[in-house]
């Protein structure tokens, strides 16, 4: 077995991760950035994005959880990752093909749930790479190199729609030829996993059964997941601030028009979000405060939604105001994503590692239905300040409980 604390930080498995997850997210990112537009050209209301959005993310999550025990008990990771890379790289196809809504979220599910299997077990391989006072370096390079993918798709898909909106013959085969594109860096991802990435600990980790494994993990793990739960309950999809970027830019605008400039919003927001991870794991490693720091992304995730809500009670259709609330959202992802990796490893142990990284992506999933479909429909039905009022509050909470957690834990 290769000895994780005798390996620089940035190693093969690393940087190859890295690339791995920038084709990856430059394929699916590209399709959620125009997403919203392409189901408002089918006019579908704003419920199906939701209901899409938070389906498919509780698959994934719910997916994390069994891949993430498998992966410990089997030890066979790499090649069930791979896997999970293939159904990601088919999902823009599967879109392409779509003409109503469920089958849109037919092919996000397929999508996500080979993000369910392959995260846990990627992330577990990524935390074995390098020594542990590197863990923070390792999982925000990993995150910048996953969103710089996350920058190149979104503009990539926006220079296509807005060529493509003047040159075809339909706003929906406009979208239609994003996706297309969008198929090449996806499958190109499993490749290069396949490829350039080893395990460095194959081999089971864990001989219990499922419940067994997930009664075993620590207690601080545990409170850590009640936070993040509480704030998952209010961690809507990205997709969601396209749509209500879009939906109140479209009066000024027009449809393909807002859907762009809300494309080039989440591009700055991914650019916020890429420059960010690292220094926030770097940060991490020096201070060993991640978990403050998490409550602290967390408290930003409310004031983005509280923005949302003011920017709908008073009308407001300046670009510049959701420029500030997508870079604000950024600085969130990425705290968020780099982060509560950190502290999932640090918790939980090696013992149930794959286990873990699936725990952190179930609770989250669960808060992700619940935001999504809980947004979109308090949207449908009710009022979209209310909705995003509600997601605010919800997200405010997990900060405090968070913050009040790590704070007593040092006395």
């Amino acid at each position: 077995m290769i000895r994780a604390r005798s390996l620089p930080w940035l190693n093969r498995n690393v940087a190859a991760m890295g690339v791995t997850s920038l084709l990856s997210d430059a394929s699916h990112e590209a399709v959620t950035s125009v997403l919203p537009g392409f189901l408002a050209a089918l006019g579908l209301p704003p419920v199906a994005l939701g209901v899409i959005e938070g389906l498919s993310d509780a698959l994934s999550s719910f997916t994390k959880l069994g891949a993430g025990w498998l992966g410990d008990r089997t030890g066979h990771r790499q090649g069930a990752a791979v896997v999970g890379y293939c159904l990601t790289g088919l999902m823009p196809l599967l879109v392409a093909l779509a003409s109503s809504w469920p089958l849109v979220l037919l092919a996000k599910t397929i999508g996500w749930l080979g993000r369910g299997i392959r995260g846990p077990l990627r992330d577990a391989i990524l935390a074995e790479s390098v020594s542990p006072e590197a863990r923070g370096r390792a999982f925000g390079f990993h995150r910048a190199g996953d969103t710089i993918g996350a920058v190149i798709g979104p503009l990539v898909a926006v220079v296509i729609l807005g060529i493509a909106g003047t040159a075809v013959g339909s706003e929906v085969d406009a979208f239609r030829l994003v996706f297309w594109v969008a198929l090449v860096p996806g499958l190109a991802a499993a490749l290069t996993f396949s490829l350039f990435v080893h395990d460095p600990a194959p081999g089971a980790r864990t001989g219990h059964g499922f419940m067994g494994t997930v009664r075993a993990l620590p207690g601080a793990f545990r409170r850590f997941l009640v936070a993040v739960g509480l704030f998952g309950l209010g961690d809507y999809a990205p997709g969601l601030l396209i749509l209500a970027t879009t939906t109140l830019l479209t009066a000024r605008y027009g449809l393909v028009g807002a859907g762009a400039i809300a494309g080039f919003l989440y591009v700055l927001r991914n650019v916020v979000y890429a420059a960010g991870s690292f220094p926030a794991g770097l940060v991490s490693d020096r201070t060993g405060r991640a978990v403050t720091l998490v409550a602290g992304g967390y408290g930003i995730g409310a004031l983005v939604a509280a923005g949302i809500t003011f920017a709908f009670v008073a009308g407001i259709d300046e670009p510049a105001w959701f420029a500030l609330l997508f870079v604000a959202h950024g600085m969130l992802a990425a705290i968020q994503d780099t982060l509560e990796g950190v502290v999932t490893a640090e918790l939980a142990g090696s013992e149930a590692r794959g286990t873990s990284f699936g725990m952190l992506g179930t609770v989250n999933g669960v808060g992700d239905l619940v935001a999504s479909a809980g947004v979109g429909a308090l949207w449908t039905i009710v009022a979209p300040g209310l909705a995003f009022g509600t997601a605010a509050a919800l997200m405010g909470l997990g900060a405090l409980v968070l913050f009040t957690t790590d704070r007593r834990s040092r006395g």
